[in-house]
């Protein structure tokens, strides 16, 4: 249907950063114009993101930004959960795979380990909200994690890490790659298959110099948002 199209595009304007919570929305009329459809067509898009929490409108003033869908802000290095967590958003985690293997080459080459070490391989899918937002394929050495559980993957791996077995997290390497869904990867984030989705291999280290964990994970790209805020350090 074309309201719900011309919805999906409206949420992605107003989770732009050029769209603050609390701002108005152009005029129906306007946006009737610009998407060229017509205004009862806007109207049902709006009532939908109203329905949705996004937007609230506001009789003889018109629409405004309620609130944006799942985003962040990236100055620091912050767990997933801690994320959701701190927007007040409902975070699950399902585990589908969890167990002990030989560390693959291009994987012991990641994580700086011999060959003939044992690691952790866990799979799981995110929920937020009860949607599904990333898979993670998860490796740990476990030299570090003896102790990894079902029940530490279901929660948050930071914590795990950082509260229990006591190793901060000093940083982590990020590489992000736009990939279409596979049949598999459709089905686990409920999209459609050949749907745009991001992939993002991360590498994480502690304050020792060990790397601790290598992830790579997809992301529903409609329904996630990251804006970055990198500064500049003079010598």
């Amino acid at each position: 249907m074309i309201y719900k199209s011309v919805a999906d595009r409206l949420r992605l304007r107003l989770n732009s950063a050029d769209c603050a919570i609390g701002s108005p929305l152009p005029a129906e009329k306007r946006l009737a114009e610009e998407y060229e459809v017509s205004r009862m067509t806007i109207r049902k898009a709006m009532d939908l993101l109203i329905a949705r929490g996004l937007v609230v409108r506001r009789h003889g003033s018109g629409n405004y930004v309620a609130q944006k869908d799942i985003h962040h802000e990236t100055r620091h290095l912050t767990g997933f959960s801690e994320i959701m967590l701190n927007q007040g958003k409902t975070v699950v985690s399902e585990v589908l795979e969890f167990k002990l293997m030989l560390a693959p080459p291009a994987i012991a080459s990641k994580l700086r380990i011999r060959l003939d070490e044992r690691i952790w391989y866990s799979r799981r899918v995110r929920y937020v909200d009860a949607k599904p937002l990333m898979v993670e394929d998860s490796y740990m050495p476990l030299k570090l994690f003896r102790n990894l559980s079902l029940s530490h993957l279901e929660g948050s791996k930071f914590a795990y890490i950082e509260n229990e077995c006591r190793i901060t997290v000093s940083g982590n390497y990020e590489s992000l790659t736009p990939v279409l869904a596979d049949r598999n990867m459709a089905l686990l984030l409920n999209i459609a298959e050949h749907t745009p989705i991001l992939c993002i291999t991360a590498l994480s280290y502690c304050d020792s110099g060990d790397y601790v964990n290598y992830s790579v994970m997809f992301r529903n790209a409609r329904e996630y948002q990251v804006d970055y805020h990198l500064r500049r350090e003079y010598p």
